[in-house]
């Protein structure tokens, strides 16, 4: 039942308008929907970027709402993955990783660039640790901020269009490495590409006007969506 209101001018906009659901560990989750619906704000929430306004947001065990709750401990657990690569332009690739790991896990660096340089393995860019992000490809410059997201340990990994600016041969990249991770985390994932989310996901979750108005099985949301709207959207009549 979570809720997230924008109030401004006389008008009030629900943003995010009593959703429910639940993520589970080993389970890519895609969220798909037209611009404005939600889907953004609804992250944010997820990771404490945004105070929502309703409702229960449970990482864990640990309920968000509870004013008792140190939300930038439940942050720990939550490693987000943007639209825009956020990564420190003064900072080597190394360092990126390196950084967050102290910032939040409070790692010593021997610690941290030893796992650095194992998540860059991972990741398919070991050759790149001296580099700055300025020189790599952006699909490159993704894969750094997974790796530099999975560095603090977190339990559920989000991600914002996380192949937006991409080109097909990146793409099937990031996807392959999204398919790598799945076993081990919980993650959320946005997206417009329908075909994307019919890659990656398990379960895919249709956002309408802030509203959740259909989840399930992606297959089965993408060949026999329940709502009329879901049909629409992904039929491409509407949105």
């Amino acid at each position: 039942n979570v809720v997230k209101l924008f109030h401004g001018r006389g008008t009030t906009v629900r943003a995010v308008d009593g959703v429910s659901t639940e993520v589970e560990r080993g389970e890519v989750v895609v969220v798909i929907g037209p611009s404005g619906s939600g889907k953004s704000t609804f992250l944010r929430c997820i990771n404490g970027l945004e105070a929502f306004s309703e409702g229960h947001i449970i990482i864990d065990g640990v309920d968000l709402a509870d004013k008792k709750t140190n939300i930038n401990k439940v942050r720990m657990e939550v490693g987000m993955v943007f639209q825009q690569f956020n990564l420190f332009p003064h900072k080597t690739v190394l360092q990126n990783i390196v950084l967050a790991q102290q910032v939040v896990r409070k790692r010593k660096d021997a610690e941290a660039e030893e796992k650095g340089r194992m998540l860059l393995q991972k990741v398919g860019i070991p050759e790149k640790e001296h580099e700055y992000p300025i020189r790599l490809s952006g699909g490159q410059q993704q894969r750094l901020c997974i790796a530099r997201a999975i560095a603090v340990s977190p339990e559920v990994i989000l991600m914002n269009e996380p192949c937006s600016a991409l080109d097909p041969i990146a793409t099937a990249r990031i996807e392959e490495l999204i398919d790598e991770l799945r076993g081990r985390y919980a993650i959320v994932i946005v997206t417009h590409s329908m075909q994307q989310a019919a890659r990656v996901s398990q379960r895919t979750a249709y956002f309408h006007l802030g509203k959740l108005i259909e989840v399930g099985n992606t297959k089965q949301v993408f060949t026999m969506p329940r709502h009329e709207l879901t049909e629409n959207y992904i039929t491409g009549r509407f949105g």
